[in-house]
């Protein structure tokens, strides 16, 4: 049976990432509170009530690109080895983010720059990642299967991997560096990782 989406689901994914690359650009040249659902809706060749269809407002739309990463994050967990330690796991699926060990793409650099910008866009991606945390241990505790599962130890591992994450990003946007992110990341994690090895 074939699982690829269909023409259907794959033209309402191009909407929406479309609708998201505008709200983004929008964002960056005008600025968030100059942007309107209106001129993203305009900019895609849509109606306010399209937008409507597929985000609840224009933070939504901006903070799309980071939603689809933490999908992706799971996604790559789920597929490390089984056996793999779950700190290990996570480590290897982060990097799987950035194929090849290669740099995070300008949009992602440009949405991560805005919403340390807007407090609006901050209090809804720090939403998300509470969230995002809880989806991260669930997903700790599965793997660990075959082993008397510990969800307080997976809580705070996912916790703690997310604010390494957050951190290393702060960093190396702060501060400029010759080094990659994936380098300042792994320095980061490297700092805090012997409680999980």
């Amino acid at each position: 049976m074939n699982s690829s989406p269909g023409l259907r689901e794959r033209k309402k994914a191009a909407t929406r990432q479309a609708l998201h690359e505008a709200a983004l650009r929008l964002a960056v040249e005008r600025g968030m509170d100059n942007v309107t659902v209106e001129a993203i809706a305009d900019a895609v060749d849509l109606s306010r009530r399209t937008f409507s269809n597929y985000f609840e407002g224009k933070e939504d739309a901006v903070l799309y690109g980071d939603q689809q990463r933490r999908l992706t994050l799971l996604d790559l967990l789920r597929a490390r080895p089984p056996e793999e330690a779950a700190w290990t796991a996570l480590r290897q699926a982060f990097r799987g983010l950035f194929p090849q060990f290669g740099e995070p793409d300008p949009q992602w650099m440009a949405e991560t720059r805005l919403v340390r910008q807007h407090p609006s866009l901050l209090a809804q991606q720090m939403a998300a990642m509470a969230r995002f945390e809880r989806d991260l241990a669930q997903t700790i505790t599965e793997r660990a299967a075959d082993q008397p599962a510990d969800p307080m130890r997976a809580r705070v591992m996912a916790a703690t991997f997310l604010t390494g994450l957050r951190l290393a990003t702060q960093l190396w946007l702060d501060e400029p560096q010759p080094r990659g992110l994936i380098d300042v990341t792994d320095d980061v994690l490297d700092q805090i990782s012997a409680q999980f090895r």
